[in-house]
């Protein structure tokens, strides 16, 4: 038998698959890394291949060939297919759609891996004598062509987007005048990098922090970065990179959102005037793939990126930072679901290389591993501009008439802030109009019809929509069974407090920031930009403005629903309220100005809120973390979470039963079965959901057992009719 080529193949099936190599090209050299084009079934797909071997469990004669060998070299290294192989054995997902998942889309469907040249602006010889007068006449003009004789290495779109104006308007004015014309950036495998300090002085704190991390350059170490908010974590970072990159090494810095990564790319641009690879989904294919390829060649010295990026390649990986590393969003929850935090914990240590985990509010897996000593604990007590924490007040609104959930306090507050011509930040956490729909005679409750949930009312869009599934609809006038015109709409959401401040205050300046108001490209970078030059006088946001926002002037944040996650069925609901309140408390009085928070509660004296503040984000914590050791809960136990969904309910429970039944057969210590129970939300999109869990205090024996489930799942019969999945280490029971 010739030489048998490991391939893995993306599909759901947990095998490395054997192949034989082309016919015309048997006597290359197989190196791990690179893609192959395979016939699979019907179907032709894009493997990687893993490795060689002389013999199959197979006949030669059953073994299809390689089809075509689409690479030279190997797009990822040996230590990338490391992790990858780690990662699909520690979440038990099938490795060809693990190691899939660390390309970008263009790569996945087979096409070249080459470096596309990206266009920018630069300026003609013409325009580098341009007449200065031109300031005067047309300012614009005479921005852009300053800025781009500053930026002479050719500035990227990021960058001309951080302008805050429409510069390619400008732009095509300048080029139809031979002033600037568009030229490939040359990017160099070593580039020189032109780094801007900052304009005021790091604090003791930062600088501590930047010393002991830089004495570990050359190693693995975790270290846990706990700043409260505006204490200049991302300064930090900043040096800690330009010391990478001085040592010609490469920078990977993972957020949870993406609307953080624009602002974060501007800032990073004003200081480092180098190539910055910037990965995430709100990107196109071409995009990422070329953010990709830079990030592997090495030719973007700084990688900044949301969890996908995590996988990425780095040709000289020097430092792994993850901002707001307590953030649920690095948790991917369809699919392979992995934690982004944990993989870059790992991919660190095979590396050996130092990793940052900053936060204001670190999550109780990260505070427990520093107190054991597995991470360093960094602190920054204090904001680096010298301003003081705002001051947070609880406000009773028990037996007190509210305006649309607004409290005459509140309003006044909000009145007497924008008197003195400064900010409001109003948050709340549900976006729509009003989350139900109600008769007031018979008590219909408009209802989606593919899940347990209820359609919420979109007004600006004049329709009932599903946040679970995206089923729309048209608002009706009557009851649809009585016919009754007595319905109104119940609750509150953000659509509904833009329209009632817009009535109590007309002459503000409104603006509205949440998912539906941030659809269109480029709406929240408009936003964000208008906010911070004054434009906006009130700002309703959701949780995508509760973290990693600078806003000087906000002086006054208002949160309305503050008792929200008081009383959850999940564990984590008070640590997730707790971190909430902290980051949007944070956006409050972060310059000169002092900052004051009203959290609107009908809870005043709750445990959880007087000790988060009275005493702080670090007691609450302490407090909580030993609630969870007297129960035995995560992190002082290890979960995985079993979930079953298809259109018929018995089968669903059965299918899960059977699992149950065959994990209480196997000789294992310690293992605690939970279910089969009905999910949170029994049925979403016409799918009926189930859920087992298996906890252990030992996740050596957590494992095992997950180990000889799956064998035994694959041979069920009538398992392709049930849609199922494993999730370790989850974070959301939904």
């Amino acid at each position: 038998m010739s030489i048998i080529i490991k391939v893995a193949v993306p599909v759901p099936i947990r095998n490395i698959f054997d192949y034989l190599p082309p016919q015309d090209n048997e006597d290359r050299t197989w190196i791990p890394g690179i893609r192959v084009m395979v016939p699979f079934g019907v179907q032709i797909k894009v493997g990687i291949v893993l490795d060689t071997a002389r013999t199959s469990k197979l006949q030669s004669s059953k073994l299809k060939r390689i089809l075509t060998v689409l690479d030279d070299q190997p797009l990822i290294s040996s230590d990338d297919l490391q992790l990858l192989s780690w990662a699909s054995q520690y979440y038990h997902h099938p490795i060809g759609e693990v190691i899939s998942s660390a390309f970008p889309t263009m790569l996945r469907k087979g096409l070249p891996a080459q470096m596309e040249q990206e266009q920018s602006w630069f300026l003609t010889e013409q325009g580098l004598s341009v007449n200065r007068d031109l300031a005067k006449r047309a300012p614009r003009q005479a921005a852009l062509i300053e800025y781009l004789n500053i930026h002479k290495q050719g500035p990227t779109v990021a960058q001309l987007d951080g302008l805050g104006w429409n510069w390619r308007n400008t732009a095509r004015t300048l080029s139809a005048k031979n002033l600037i014309e568009q030229r490939p950036v040359k990017l160099q495998p070593n580039p020189k990098i032109k780094y801007t300090p900052a304009t005021f002085q790091t604090n003791e704190h930062q600088n501590h922090a930047i010393k002991i991390i830089k004495a570990s350059s050359a190693s693995f170490g975790v270290f846990v970065l706990d700043g409260v908010t505006g204490s200049g974590k991302t300064e930090v970072y900043f040096q800690l990179i330009r010391s990478v990159i001085d040592r010609n090494m490469q920078a990977m810095v993972l957020l949870p959102e993406i609307s953080l990564t624009p602002q974060l790319e501007n800032r990073f641009q004003t200081r480092f005037d180098t190539a910055i690879a910037v990965f995430h989904s709100g990107l196109n294919d071409k995009l990422r793939a070329r953010a990709w390829m830079r990030a592997q060649s090495g030719t973007a010295p700084i990688l900044l990126g949301t969890r996908s990026a995590v996988f990425i390649p780095l040709k000289r990986p020097g430092l792994i930072i993850l901002d707001e590393e307590h953030d649920s969003s690095f948790k991917q929850q369809e699919k392979f679901r992995f934690s982004a935090r944990d993989v870059a914990i790992k991919r660190a240590q095979q590396l050996n290389i130092p990793i940052v985990l900053g936060s204001a509010t670190p999550s109780f897996e990260t505070l427990i591993n520093a107190e054991q000593g597995r991470y360093e604990y960094l602190n920054l007590p204090s904001r680096a501009t010298g301003a003081q924490p705002p001051n947070i007040h609880l406000l009773d609104i028990k037996k007190k008439q509210l305006s649309q959930g607004l409290s005459a306090m509140l309003i006044r507050a909000i009145k007497e802030t924008l008197a003195k011509r400064e900010q409001v930040l109003i948050f709340l956490n549900r976006r729509g109009f009003a989350p139900c729909m109600i008769c007031n005679s018979c008590g219909w409750v408009a209802q989606c019809l593919r899940c347990d949930s209820n359609l919420v009312i979109h007004i600006h869009d004049q329709h009932l929509r599903c946040h679970h599934c995206d089923f729309q609809g048209p608002i009706p006038n009557a009851c649809i069974l009585c016919h009754s015109k007595n319905i109104q709409a119940l609750g509150i959401g953000t659509e509904r407090i833009e329209e009632i401040l817009a009535k109590i205050f007309p002459t503000a300046s409104i603006q509205r920031v949440d998912r539906d108001s941030t659809r269109k490209k480029g709406s929240l970078d408009k936003t964000i930009n208008a906010i911070k030059q004054g434009d906006v006088d009130i700002l309703i946001g959701t949780q995508m403005l509760a973290k990693g926002h600078h806003f000087p002037d906000v002086t006054l944040v208002g949160v309305l629903d503050t008792d929200s996650g008081l009383f959850s069925t999940d564990f984590r609901a008070t640590e997730r309220l707790a971190q909430l309140i902290v980051q949007v408390s944070g956006r409050a009085g972060r310059a000169r100005k002092p900052g004051r928070v009203i959290l609107q509660t009908r809870h005043p004296n709750h445990p959880l809120l007087r000790v988060l503040i009275e005493k702080g984000y670090q007691q609450f914590a302490s407090d909580a973390i030993t609630e969870r050791r007297c129960a035995g809960l995560p992190p002082f136990s290890y979960q995985a979470l079993f979930r079953a969904q298809s259109n018929n309910q018995q089968n669903t429970a059965a299918f899960l039963d059977q699992i149950r039944s065959r994990a209480a057969q196997i000789e294992h210590h310690e293992i605690t079965l939970l279910g089969p129970a009905p999910a949170p939300m029994l049925k979403r999109a016409g799918s009926y959901r189930y859920q087992l869990l298996l906890q252990s205090p030992k996740r050596k024996y957590l494992h095992d057992t997950v180990d000889q489930l799956i064998p035994f799942i694959n041979d069920l019969p009538g398992q392709n009719k049930i849609k199922w999945s494993i999730d370790i280490d989850p974070i959301d029971l939904f």
